[in-house]
């Protein structure tokens, strides 16, 4: 007898109670599945899962067949998927002749397609979605031409399959309600005051001399040597902080260091700090990153533009876990130079000759501003008429906002309260105030307006400007939308490449890539500094500069989806080369930052960091900052690169603990865990991937040995086998397999893609698309633009 489904399906595939709706038949309910279907279940399945055995709490024998219930549709689709994967029946049993395998998934597919197709057509693909926070700031910074930070004031948004788009999660409460109000305010408050009055301005040089001024208590200063500030590694906190920095008021700031130099360069050509900003004092001891500062032994001015809070001064230090530290010099928390020169010792410092600070408007200055509230129209040409300005002026903001014609009847309450201002004597400006505030909170504003079927060209344009440019679209696509053009294939993809050669496109590169390789949650560990001492704040910001730097230059160039694996070349700079060991093997120039460079192929250590699962953010992002765990990486490289979705763990189930021990191999521990009928086959699918990354800490340095207190320190065993069956040595073999299956890795990266765009992801009955969207790829040697445009045009994309 074969062997029957697992309890993979019955518990962490399926994770539903028989007792739900649908689930289980009451007399006279049930629906047995399609006759090819039961058939095949009669002979290979229901000996241990029927009345009398049910392992698992599965009983097939009494399961209807009622996909229409999406919680008895799931199990249904996870059995297919389990027979099409040839994970059901497992190897040590007899398998099932391949016609009868053949017709078992014809037979089930068919009318699970059927049953889901149905429903997209009637509901639509996309629940009713709104504009996540981020979009929501980027939406009211280009409708008003504003700045301010406003997503730090709205709800965090909930991920399903990895996104904060995906509308399933979504949320639109009282309280989200009052938030969005408060925040209408703060934006309309700006705006208003920056057309009426004007623009705030500052301009500050302070010499080096200036800096070291202190307004009392202890000195944490830099150094003033020579005519030039130089700060040292002191690891007091706030040292480098210079107090005659701060800003008068909330506001864009641009921060430039004149002549900055290193002191005592490291092999790398540089030292590397940081400038971030603060109120660097112990009752208030958050700083915010400013910049990374990369100072060579050729002097140059340093720019950075960053949003600065009033009161708040600047800090400048390195900020290099590998340099020596520098003594304090003094006593009690004090620093003191005097009597010393910590260059001629030895110490590394980063010089500079004096600091600019401009305050700035990098969105828009006043008089785009005054255009976005008004039109171009002064407003003292609605002085006598003030109620026709009044329509004028919101109608031309509501079109803007809902992204699309406003009839009449959708204007007419948005005027109606803007009307009630000027009939309480109140002017032009305040009544437009009003109007505005209802705008911003309106659903049409929050909300995409969507409807089953086919998108008009405006839902259209909305798609693609918020995939893009995370944002209201402009004018160009809203001509192209009026005009009836974005249902032409030609027309989409035509725009796609205008966007993406748009510098707001970095605004998709930073929202996609943070979101689908979980960039986002770099800071939710911190490496131990017992065992990573050397990990550092320039470290870890120039691994998320290199991932995203990285799929820029995939996109940008529309190279093969192979690369999201392997690559022959990589984004790095100095500090980044030092840390993954390749210094003396490549050309980093120092002071060019993240720059591109060759890995030659060949079997040396260079080749590991080729493509993603190389990269020190993917591999610190995927370990809990003391141990790595095969399990978590291998979860997510199946998920987010190879396009397998993994269950969740059976219920009772315990998770697999870090191997703390270093007496005990992991390979050991999950040995153990596989033994568990119903982590197996999920486990054969997860591990390898793991498996292969071992050799990479938890910070993403190389590693042949694992960590232990004693003197054996037990060896990486990267090898593995493949779900079918392909065996690996380690991360090269990996790496090989997987870039022979560029079909593969291309339907994983379009059913991202499609999640990220859409705002959900792709349905049971999408399978024919995404093949479609595979082979239209094909032809351009499915380079990661070419799937872009190849989704852009499908269904998929083009319909709710």
């Amino acid at each position: 007898m074969n062997r029957p489904l697992s309890r993979l399906v019955v518990g962490s595939l399926l994770a539903v109670s028989l007792n739900a709706p649908g689930l289980r038949a009451a007399d006279g309910d049930y629906v047995s599945p399609p006759e090819p279907v039961m058939a095949f279940l009669d002979r290979h399945c229901l000996e241990c899962h029927d009345d009398s055995v049910s392992k698992g709490d599965l009983n097939l024998l009494d399961l209807p067949f009622r996909p229409e219930n999406p919680d008895n549709f799931k199990i249904w689709e996870r059995a297919l998927d389990r027979v099409h994967d040839g994970e059901m029946p497992p190897e040590d049993e007899p398998r099932p002749e391949s016609q009868a395998r053949k017709t078992f998934l014809a037979g089930l597919e068919k009318p699970l397609t059927e049953v889901d197709r149905a429903d997209v057509e009637k509901n639509g693909r996309v629940r009713s979605r709104r504009l996540t926070r981020v979009e929501y700031e980027y939406s009211v910074h280009d409708l008003l031409g504003i700045d301010i930070p406003l997503a730090e004031m709205l709800p965090e948004d909930p991920d399903s399959h990895g996104f904060e788009t995906v509308a399933a999660v979504q949320q639109l409460s009282h309280h989200q309600l009052a938030r969005y109000l408060d925040v209408a305010d703060l934006a309309l408050e700006e705006a208003f005051q920056r057309a009426l009055e004007g623009d705030a301005t500052f301009d500050k040089f302070l010499k080096p001399e200036e800096l070291v001024k202190n307004r009392g208590g202890n000195y944490r200063g830099p150094d003033l040597r020579d005519g030039k500030s130089i700060s040292w590694p002191i690891r007091l906190q706030f040292f480098g902080r210079m107090r005659p920095t701060a800003v008068p008021e909330d506001g864009w700031y641009r921060v430039t260091l004149k002549q900055v130099e290193a002191v005592n360069p490291g092999k790398d050509g540089a030292v590397w700090g940081t400038l971030r900003s603060g109120e660097c004092d112990s009752n208030a001891p958050m700083l915010w990153t400013i910049g990374l500062v990369e100072a060579t032994s050729e002097p140059r001015d340093l720019v950075y533009e960053a949003w600065i809070r009033g009161g708040h001064e600047l800090e400048l230090k390195p900020n290099d876990g590998e340099l020596k530290t520098a003594p304090t010099g003094a006593k009690g928390g004090n620093v003191s130079f005097k009597g010393r020169d910590l260059a001629e010792e030895g110490f590394a410092g980063i010089a500079h000759q004096g600091i600019r600070i401009e305050r700035i408007y990098p969105n828009a200055g006043r008089k785009q501003v005054r255009r976005n509230l008004f039109g171009d129209d002064e407003l003292a040409s609605w002085q006598d008429k003030p109620e026709v300005g009044l329509r004028r002026m919101v109608a031309r903001f509501a079109r803007r906002a809902f992204r699309r014609p406003v009839t009449e009847e959708q204007l007419a309450p948005y005027l109606e309260i803007g009307a009630g201002e000027l009939r309480e004597g109140r002017p032009l400006p305040e009544a437009l105030r009003a109007s505005y505030r209802a705008v911003l909170c309106s659903p049409r504003f929050l909300t995409f307006v969507e409807k089953p079927g086919e998108l008009d060209d405006f839902a259209v344009a909305s798609r693609l400007s918020y995939a893009f440019w995370v944002s209201l679209p402009d004018w160009k696509l809203m001509q192209a939308a009026t005009e009836g053009r974005l249902r032409k294939p030609e027309e989409i993809v035509a725009q796609a490449e205008r966007m993406l050669a748009d510098p707001r496109a970095e605004r998709f590169i930073e929202s996609f890539t943070d979101q689908w390789l979980k960039m986002n949650e770099i800071d939710f560990t911190a490496p131990d500094p017992r065992q990573f001492r050397t990990f550092d704040m320039v470290l870890q910001e120039s691994m998320l500069g290199e991932t995203r730097a990285y799929v820029a230059e995939l996109v940008r160039e529309n190279l093969p989806v192979t690369n999201l694996v392997d690559s022959d070349f990589a984004f790095l700079n100095g500090r980044l080369a030092r840390h993954y060991g390749l210094l003396d093997d490549l050309s980093v120039k120092p002071g060019d930052g993240l720059q591109k460079v060759s890995l030659p192929a060949g079997q040396d250590k260079r080749s590991v960091r080729g493509g993603l699962v190389g990269q020190g953010a993917i591999l610190k992002v995927t370990a809990d900052g003391s141990h790595t765990s095969p399990v978590v990486r291998g979860v997510f490289i199946n998920e987010r690169l190879l396009g397998v979705k993994i269950p969740p763990p059976p219920p009772g189930v315990p998770a697999i603990e870090p191997d703390i021990r270093g007496a005990t191999n992991i390979r050991e521990q999950l040995e153990k865990h596989r033994n568990n009928e119903s982590c197996a086959s999920c486990h054969q699918t997860i591990d390898p991937p793991g498996f292969a990354l071992e050799n990479f800490d938890p910070i993403g340095g190389w590693r042949t040995n694992y960590p232990a207190s004693g003197k054996k320190k037990p060896p990486v065993d990267p090898s593995g086998l493949t779900p079918d069956g392909a065996e690996f040595e380690g991360l090269r073999q990996w790496k090989a397999i997987y870039t022979g299956r560029r079909e593969q890795l291309a339907r994983g990266f379009a059913r991202q893609f499609l999640t990220y765009a859409t705002g959900a992801a792709p349905r049971f009955s999408d399978a024919a698309t995404l093949d479609a969207i595979v082979e239209d790829a094909g032809e351009s040697d499915h380079g990661i633009r070419s799937i872009i445009e190849a989704a852009l045009t499908s269904p998929i994309f083009l319909t709710k």
